[in-house]
């Protein structure tokens, strides 16, 4: 699972609770991680007396029950979130809610490094924004972190290290500092490094020998799919495509759905159950269905991104090469609790086009590679390339 100090994998965000980077608000329209835009998100309220309006309003009595008794609504709604065994439910204070919509469209406040949960629960730097505090420090990719203004991060999920490095529970700004504690082979060292205002460039795009064009995408941010649509209209003639969604843990809906629409003539990306109630995404007409397109993932790839990549698998468009991916499957949606903060709780899953379930499965690649699969994909394309 992966994230940075932007967007993490959905769970509990900053305190605890999640940010994704990723369905909804991340999603956003969603809003986050996993999240998608729909009515019910405006009142949160699922269809009377299914287990999703339950939750929802134990977790809302929950909340005002603590603020009539002068406690904190957010704490009391945390529990109760914990206390469901709704694993991807997060409750954000409002503040926070502002700033994980905020960063949706291109804008937060970090130190520009994404972390990675190892299986032994270490953390390690899995990117490093150029331009950005962390890249000036010289921390590098593959760095393990192994502590935030002196608190250990093993074991933490991403989200709570995210929390720690933006600095959420004291609202830091930009300029504000945070001490980090980091490991290199067999080196340790630490650093403190100053916060800065930076932007989310979540598409870049690289040529390749042979005429392929490299697209890689961190997370479903806004103005991602047109992003992509353009990087794929400037390719030469009709050379490949790698389509690079290796530690994307997710991101607008909408944002996913435009990006299949470039490599898709219409049809359905996805399917998903809302409080039972079936609902489905669909492509526009009109996109490149005759480029060589082969899409990279790995244990990183989550929510939105799997959403996309299990399109372009079940539709036949993409080869798809790397590692399983992390397998978030489900629907959160948002709802304001008395305190005005914010409750993302989980009201569905949803499904590929072939009618696969993605939660805690994740989506197997077609061919499976790991410290080679950007080579594997050239190989690939250099193949599909003399069947064109």
């Amino acid at each position: 699972m992966s994230g940075r100090d932007l967007f993490c994998e959905p769970r509990r965000i900053r305190r605890g609770a999640a940010l994704t980077l990723v369905f909804a608000s991340i999603f956003v329209a969603g809003a986050a991680t996993g999240s998608f835009s729909d009515p019910a998100r405006k009142t949160g309220a699922g269809a009377p007396g299914s287990a999703a309006a339950r939750h929802h309003d134990e977790v809302t009595r929950a909340a005002a029950e603590a603020m009539a008794d002068g406690k904190s609504p957010m704490e009391a709604a945390e529990r109760a979130v914990s206390r469901s065994g709704d694993r991807w439910g997060a409750v954000y204070s409002q503040g926070e809610y502002e700033e994980f919509e905020e960063a949706l469209d291109g804008q937060y406040t970090g130190v520009g490094l994404w972390a990675r949960r190892e299986r032994d629960g270490r953390i390690e730097v899995a990117r490093v924004s150029a331009g950005s505090p962390a890249a000036a420090a010289g921390i590098r990719k593959g760095d393990r972190l192994r502590s935030v203004d002196g608190a250990a991060v093993d074991g933490r999920p991403v989200t709570e290290v995210v929390s720690l490095l933006r600095g959420d529970a004291q609202d830091a700004s930009a300029g504000t500092k945070v001490s980090l504690g980091l490991e290199r082979g067999s080196q340790s060292w630490s650093r403190t490094l100053r916060r800065a205002r930076l932007s989310t460039d979540s598409v870049t795009v690289q040529k390749l020998p042979g005429g392929v064009t490299l697209i890689k995408v961190d997370a479903f941010t806004k103005g991602v799919g047109d992003a992509v649509r353009n990087a794929v209209g400037r390719a030469p003639g009709r050379a490949g495509i790698v389509l690079d969604l290796r530690g994307n843990s997710g991101g607008l809906v909408t944002e996913a759905v435009t990006t299949a629409s470039v490599f898709l003539d219409g049809g359905l990306v996805a399917t998903y159950d809302v409080n039972g109630a079936q609902r489905a995404l669909h492509a526009d007409a009109g996109g490149d269905t005759a480029r060589p397109l082969v899409t990279l993932v790995d244990g990183g790839t989550m929510s939105a991104a799997e959403m996309l990549t299990g399109a372009l698998q079940d539709r036949g468009r993409a080869v798809v090469v790397g590692s399983r991916t992390f397998g978030k499957g489900s629907v959160q949606m948002p709802s304001r609790l008395p305190d005005g903060s914010v409750a993302e709780l989980t009201v569905g899953h949803y499904r590929t086009p072939a009618g696969r379930s993605v939660d805690g499965r994740g989506i197997t690649p077609d061919l499976e590679a790991d410290t080679q699969s950007l080579k594997r994909a050239e190989t690939v394309l250099s193949g599909l390339g003399d069947l064109s």
